[in-house]
């Protein structure tokens, strides 16, 4: 039987993983071209600093404190804005699949690998 995840205050980076998501916590930017997830949601709570979110007609600031839901369908990406941050990732596992494939592919195979994983690169 699987065990619940707690985490609490200086408990270390939360890692937690699902069948229909997860969460890790990340710092840094995210990927600089806007993309879309054509069937599968996102979301992030910053802690600490702040991230930008690129959407196809606005940006949005997220200082710590603000939670950022992108339903399956919506151009975007992210990026720190102002220095460090430090921020809790909600994805599904199939974005995580394609994140570590992505990780593991050269540059130029961008587009590929996230058509893959029914995602698209946008620019």
């Amino acid at each position: 039987m699987a065990e619940p995840v707690i985490s609490t205050a200086g408990g270390g980076r939360l890692a937690a993983a699902g069948g229909s998501f997860e969460i890790h916590e990340w710092s840094g930017s995210g990927p600089d071209h806007l993309h879309v997830h054509h069937a599968d949601d996102e979301a992030w709570h910053v802690l600490e600093g702040t991230l930008t979110f690129r959407f196809a007609d606005r940006l949005v600031e997220a200082p710590a404190g603000t939670t950022v839901f992108v339903p399956a369908g919506v151009a975007h990406s992210y990026f720190e804005a102002h220095g460090p941050t430090r921020y809790l990732i909600i994805i599904t596992p199939r974005l995580s699949a394609m994140i570590a494939a992505l990780h593991a592919a050269p540059r130029d195979q961008t587009a590929e690998v996230m058509r893959q994983f029914n995602s698209e690169l946008l620019e």
